[in-house]
């Protein structure tokens, strides 16, 4: 039988070099897509599947993410005080619960599989969801749901999303091999980080969202360097699956990596054009700028 899951992790540590200058001062993951930043739409990804217990793996002048999901009280006597009820409702459904918010340190750069192990005493001996922030997943119900979904289906195991990627372009993704059904998902055959052109099984590309078992860390305390120097996150799944199932499931709606600037641009206009009080007027002024 499957154990639940209750707690998902967020490696929130990178500097966003590609934001420079923005992100001198402001974590990428506080840049906004339309009203929220990027880590809050994740985290509401994770709340709408249940998750419990939010553990974030920050960095040096990450601060401001903790302050975003704490109380302002400031900023909450302020807006009662000027009768401003619906921004109060707003903030207030964003906010976790006491005691449901963890913030560790990453204090080198050494990679995702180095960040992930940072959380590994506030995870325990349990199994959990890992989401990169970078990745939205666009949905009218979250990816990490689904995903439990296929992990309570299987019986457990671990968990990979995945979407579809053109073939011209699964070098630049890691990619897995595609086996027979089970429910939503499927049994993953394989993983490859970036094959070579012509070679990959499938053109399935991790989505940056999982369910792993703790038995993760113990792999990842061994892991030697691998590319960049850096603990991958993927060499040692790779060396869990030689002990463990792992299960993919297909996410079908669209992808945005907010960490590069087209997809971070891409997410705010497709976001604000799944608002119902946005769209109409916004595709009005896409247009005009078409047109100009």
């Amino acid at each position: 039988m499957s154990r639940p899951i209750r707690k998902a992790v967020f490696p929130v540590a990178g500097l966003g070099t590609r934001f420079l200058p923005a992100t001198k001062a402001v974590p990428k993951e506080m840049l906004t897509v339309v009203d929220k930043p990027v880590i809050q739409h994740v985290v509401d990804e994770a709340k709408a599947a249940g998750i419990e217990h939010f553990i974030f793996v920050t960095g040096r002048n990450k601060a401001v993410i903790e302050d975003h999901f704490d109380k302002a009280y400031e900023l909450d006597d302020t807006l009662q005080r000027r009768g401003k009820k619906e921004a109060m409702e707003i903030l207030k459904a964003q906010l976790p619960g006491a005691g449901q918010t963890s913030f560790t340190r990453q204090q080198e750069p050494l990679g995702l599989g180095h960040a992930v192990w940072c959380a590994r005493d506030i995870v325990g001996d349990e199994p959990f969801a890992l989401l990169l922030p970078d990745m939205l997943h666009q949905a009218p119900r979250g990816a990490l749901a689904e995903m439990i979904d296929v992990y309570n289906e299987a019986g457990g195991g671990n968990v990979v999303a995945v979407y579809e990627v053109p073939e011209e372009q699964t070098n630049q993704y890691g990619i897995v091999g595609r086996g027979e059904a089970v429910g939503k998902g499927f049994k993953m055959t394989s993983m490859v980080e970036k094959p070579k052109l012509g070679t990959a099984e499938s053109n399935l590309a991790i989505s940056g969202r999982y369910i792993l078992q703790p038995e993760i860390f113990g792999l990842l305390a061994r892991q030697e360097p691998g590319a960049g120097g850096e603990i991958q996150l993927t060499d040692s799944m790779l060396a869990l699956k030689d002990a463990q199932p792992f299960s993919g499931y297909v996410f079908e709606g669209p992808v945005y990596d907010t960490g590069s600037k087209l997809g971070f641009l891409t997410a705010n206009v497709a976001y604000a054009l799944a608002r119902d009080e946005l769209k109409g007027d916004f595709r009005a002024e896409i247009e005009k700028l078409l047109k100009a």
